[in-house]
């Protein structure tokens, strides 16, 4: 062994795969699992992919270890030490909020990883990874139902998705905060969740059925292709997918519409930053009061992101992997919507500072991509006037004077 071999081994650090994981989890929240690689992992900790390959056996095995690990914060936040017993309700849910927004907090560059990039393990894994989430969402429902136990099974179990989300919306962000000021902060967003009343849901069979017409054949491809990148990733999807789906007889047919697939997935993104942009100046047109115009946006935005949950949840997974030419026009909009919203929003209740504003919103905007994503569309487990009162409380903290009714 030569002195270099003996200096490197002598000098590694203890907690290397401790190090690995937590490199590796950033650089997979930040560019998505499938843009990075091992020698892109080594390179940011200064060592050699044969190195890394010492502690883990594949990029895989990097990326379940930490979704999982996750998981495991998540469950053991909810879990009541054996003095629990004796504390009250409001107690015992208080201690759980906290470990869950310090432990948030403390994973921040990596909490992404598992809101957005879970749908890449393999069946066992995601199984296994919603099996420990589910069991955190029964522990902590059954803590809300001690502080409100008038209310059903679901309507605790709505408070519990809408409280994770609005937790977990800080790893989409890069908003900065003092960490005691952010945990107070979505200590009381949470806390208004739990303590707020939702309002009747609409009778759903007194909805009349609407015929939809067949889509034009363009239009048939930007779906195929939105539904294929919701279920299995961009990265897994080929253009070959998409011809199949939309039951095209060759991939010519598609060219002739759109030049790539990443002219799908940029298509896509206009059409809800379109949208987006164009409610917000009318809005505020028509509005008495910044209040009044936020809450009618917020209407309008859940209303279109529920009604097309898949591509809304595509436009907050997929910006990484848009042509490069596109990231940053997408990225501008994005920051230009929220900026708005913000604004309007410090408008309405001054005592909030511009961060604060922006955390809030942000967990506002999360929250109807979070519920599409676990409820899908069905309005008996969590009507769409639950989901808007619940974006109106992440942003007011009780519902809004001029809020549009339902």
């Amino acid at each position: 062994m030569t002195s270099e071999e003996v200096r490197v081994r002598r000098h590694r650090p203890k907690d290397r795969r401790a190090q690995i994981a937590a490199t590796s989890a950033a650089a997979f929240a930040e560019l998505g699992y499938h843009k990075v690689s091992i020698t892109d992992i080594g390179a940011r900790l200064g060592i050699t992919s044969a190195a890394l390959y010492r502690h883990y056996p594949s990029k895989y095995a990097i990326f379940a270890a930490e979704l999982f690990r996750l998981t495991e914060v998540t469950v053991a936040a909810v879990t009541m030490p054996p003095q629990a017993q004796q504390w009250t309700p409001q107690r015992r849910l208080g201690h759980a909020l906290e470990a869950i927004i310090a432990g948030t907090i403390a994973n921040r560059p990596t909490v992404a990883l598992a809101r957005w990039e879970a749908r890449y393990l393999d069946s066992d894994d995601r199984a296994t990874l919603d099996e420990r989430f589910a069991t955190a969402v029964a522990m902590l429902s059954e803590l809300v139902a001690g502080v409100r136990p008038e209310l059903t099974a679901r309507e605790c179990g709505v408070r519990v998705i809408g409280m994770f989300s609005a937790v977990s919306s800080i790893g989409d962000h890069r908003v900065a905060l003092a960490a005691k000021s952010l945990a107070a902060l979505l200590d009381s967003l949470c806390w208004a969740i739990v303590e707020t009343d939702l309002p009747e849901p609409e009778p759903i069979s007194d909805r009349p059925g609407v015929e939809v017409a067949s889509p034009l054949k363009h239009e048939l491809m930007l779906r195929q292709a939105i539904h294929l990148f919701y279920e299995r990733g961009y990265a897994n999807v080929s253009v070959e997918d998409i011809v199949l789906a939309a039951d095209l007889q060759s991939a010519s047919a598609l060219y002739r519409y759109f030049r790539s697939k990443g002219d799908l997935l940029t298509t896509a993104f206009r059409r809800v930053t379109d949208r987006m942009v164009a409610i917000i100046g009318p809005t505020i047109a028509e509005s008495s009061g910044a209040a009044e115009a936020l809450s009618k946006i917020v209407t309008y935005y859940a209303s279109e992101a529920l009604t097309e949950r898949e591509l809304a949840y595509v436009y907050y997974a997929e910006a990484g992997q848009l042509p490069v030419e596109e990231r940053k026009p997408v990225r501008t909009v994005r920051r230009l919507v929220v900026d708005e919203w913000a604004a309007l929003l410090i408008e309405a209740r001054p005592e909030l500072s511009p961060a604060q504003a922006h955390v809030l919103v942000h967990a506002a905007l999360g929250l109807v991509v979070d519920f599409g994503r676990v409820y899908g569309d069905d309005e008996h487990l969590c009507p769409q006037r639950w989901v808007i009162r619940l974006m109106q409380i992440a942003l007011f903290w009780e519902s809004p004077p001029e809020a549009v009714s339902y």
